[in-house]
């Protein structure tokens, strides 16, 4: 139950995170879980009418949890994230759109750490660990969809461009 939690929360941002594994772990006790509809109605009584009445469906972040924690989704990022930096020859770009938090996060930390790998100390005048940027940030803030756009597409809402160029 502690890692189910953990996961729905983790990965899901959800308020109801441990209710709803609690609920999950004690239906599962009685019988197995044999439909995502099951899940879906489990999720629905674990989360309270009134949080239920505005926002996305109860269940979406809980499966998008699962879903990322299964496909391992955001080990796969950071591995082709950093695997795409290592390639790209002088001069190229790459170009990431993200449409989660989560997944945005690792891109802009990897970017980061590639831009500014130094790690001597703030108080050091001068880098002396020696270690040398391979990449340049293109874009400081990421590039957001206009309004226009999302009044065309709506999915695009979230959506969130970041460019990097080898050196």
């Amino acid at each position: 139950q502690k890692e189910l939690t953990s996961v729905i929360s983790r990965y899901g941002e959800e308020r109801w995170a441990s209710r709803i594994a609690e609920f999950i772990v004690r239906s599962r006790k009685d019988k197995p879980i044999d439909s995502t509809g099951e899940l879906v109605d489990i999720i629905k009584a674990a989360v309270p009418a009134s949080a239920r009445r505005t926002g996305p469906h109860p269940a979406k972040r809980t499966f998008q949890a699962i879903r990322i924690e299964v496909n391992d989704e955001l080990g796969q990022l950071q591995r082709a994230v950093e695997n795409f930096c290592d390639i790209l020859s002088p001069g190229g770009r790459l170009c990431i759109i993200t449409f989660h938090s989560l997944e945005d996060r690792i891109v802009k930390e990897i970017f980061s750490r590639r831009a500014n790998p130094c790690t001597c100390p703030k108080e050091f005048p001068v880098c002396v660990c020696g270690k040398k940027a391979d990449i340049k940030k293109i874009t400081g803030k990421p590039i957001i969809p206009s309004e226009e756009e999302v009044s065309r597409n709506p999915r695009a809402r979230s959506a969130k461009l970041r460019i990097a160029e080898k050196i």
